[in-house]
């Protein structure tokens, strides 16, 4: 049997579809996003059938990971109210503030909900919409997240599937909503009076499912949910929202970085770091983390167990503003910086070009010292650009280890884990060996590994063996650290 995973990320969608026994890849596509930090849920749904096209009508079981945090609000028949605000969107800073003070402070916010919100969380969002758009915050009726959105669509929710009722069928898993800031990871149940208190009146949240569970199977009558976030058993779905077959069986869905994790079969003692349009650093854990420091996210995964993770900004966007920079491509911009030695030549670049979630520093600009007449170079530039990312993605990494994470090795993904530079250069910079799996959209094949063990009905994921990776050495580089961490700490007081 075949299934099909999604990814619908900050760009693009990604479909893999999947052999459901061994996760062999049969097909794929792929569909771009518009650019911004906001975007109407529709385009996403236009994109998911652009990229799935023939492949979703092949597929057995269909799973979504979409990008973690997205607000979507809906009215009361079940039309979305304005486009959806996204992970990357920082203007709620100011919301993120008012909450963690008005709400118990930074310690109550990690024991109660895993993390201490930023500008990233739905949450924080929520209280944006009722601060700066009051009207459109006065009709929110429920509050969703973009893989609930796609999860609703394919099993034929949306308006015209029933309106509010419709809206009602909403179900999501307890990975991605803990990233909303109103959920409890350790307790697997939501904080509706948080969302109140954030928008200013109760709101209908999803349902949350178990882990494997089935959400819809196309051709059954849809369930209901009510506002509290309970359900009756089964969720189903309405037939020909989509290209899907009769039968075709809906998982529960997950967010990306939960999706990533599924994908690569992650145990104990691995630790990622993804680059991609935002840097990460997680690994599965058995217990709840709760920083009161706002560095570590306690995060939920898609099996049942934990995730904490570290979440920069600021990620591949450098490299690609570094190539524009410098004139050259990904594969330039590679040659470039192994052709310098380490350290840049004394260049360090704070890679803070959009702003910064850890450290949280949304105001936050990028900043390049050391630079000389000797070593202004298209090279030291590149080198610089490639060292900081990878330096911003340790410090996240060392950040585990303050949640009982013992990290045995390190794997190394996202789109700029094909780069030669990142490969050759992270060792250095990590301290430790990396692993770089073998290309593939890990978030996808987590989605479709989901998918397949939905279909299955069976207690644990299927045993998909993992992809074949690179191992890459290296002598340590502290001082490329070291100069970082300096940088980052002299600049602590700009934003």
């Amino acid at each position: 049997m075949l299934v099909a995973g999604v990814d619908s990320s900050t760009q693009s969608t990604k479909v893999l579809l999947c052999d459901a026994a061994d996760g062999t890849v049969v097909g794929r596509g792929s569909a771009p996003h518009p650019a911004g930090t906001e975007c109407d849920p529709a385009a996403w749904w236009a994109a998911l059938l652009q990229a799935g096209g023939a492949l979703l009508e092949r597929a057995a079981a269909v799973g979504v990971a979409g990008q973690q945090h997205g607000m979507i609000v809906l009215d009361d028949e079940g039309q979305v109210i304005r486009p959806a605000l996204l992970w990357n969107d920082l203007r709620s800073a100011a919301a993120a503030t008012e909450l963690i003070r008005e709400l118990g402070g930074r310690s109550w916010w990690a024991e109660a909900t895993g993390s201490v919100p930023t500008a990233s969380f739905t949450v924080t969002k929520l209280r944006w919409l009722a601060e700066h758009e009051p009207a459109n915050a006065r009709r929110v009726a429920t509050v969703m997240l973009p893989h609930d959105w796609l999860t609703w669509r394919l099993s034929g929710g949306g308006p015209a599937a029933g309106g509010a009722a419709a809206a009602g069928s909403v179900v999501t898993d307890r990975g991605d909503a803990s990233g909303t800031g109103y959920f409890s990871p350790a307790t697997g149940k939501w904080l509706p009076e948080v969302a109140a208190a954030a928008l200013g009146h109760p709101v209908r949240l999803p349902r949350v499912a178990s882990p494997g569970e089935a959400v819809g199977v196309v051709g059954a009558p849809a369930s209901t949910v009510t506002p509290a976030g309970t359900s009756t058993p089964a969720a189903s779905s309405v037939p020909g929202a989509a290209p899907l077959s009769h039968g075709t069986v809906i998982s529960a869905g997950t967010g990306d970085n939960m999706g990533a994790a599924l994908g690569l079969g992650l145990g104990s003692g691995d630790v990622v770091i993804s680059i991609g349009t935002s840097g990460t650093a997680f690994a599965v854990s058995e217990i709840p983390a709760a920083d009161p420091s706002g560095a570590v996210a306690g995060f939920a995964d898609a099996t049942g167990r934990f995730l904490p993770l570290v979440c920069t900004v600021n990620a591949a966007l450098v490299l690609s503003a570094t190539e524009a920079l410098v004139g050259t491509d990904n594969d330039g911009l590679s040659r470039l910086a192994l052709a310098a030695e380490p350290g840049a030549g004394g260049l360090t670049l704070l890679p803070y070009l959009d702003g910064e979630r850890t450290p949280d520093r949304p105001a936050a600009t990028g900043v390049l010292r050391g630079l000389t007449t000797r070593n202004s170079t298209r090279e030291n530039l590149a080198r610089a650009a490639v060292e900081a990312v990878l330096a911003s993605l340790a410090d996240a990494a060392g950040h585990l280890a303050g949640c009982g994470i013992d990290q045995r090795r390190v794997l190394l993904i996202g789109g700029a884990a094909r780069s030669e530079a990142i490969c050759r250069i992270a060792p250095g910079i990590v301290g430790v060996p990396v692993l770089v799996p073998e290309p593939e959209e890990y978030v996808a094949l987590g989605a479709a590994r989901q998918a397949a063990w939905t279909l299955a009905g069976a207690a644990e994921p299927p045993g998909w063996p993992m992809r074949p990776a690179a191992e890459y050495s290296g002598p340590p580089a502290p001082q490329v650290r070291e100069r970082h961490a300096a940088l980052r700490d002299d600049t602590a007081a700009w934003s």
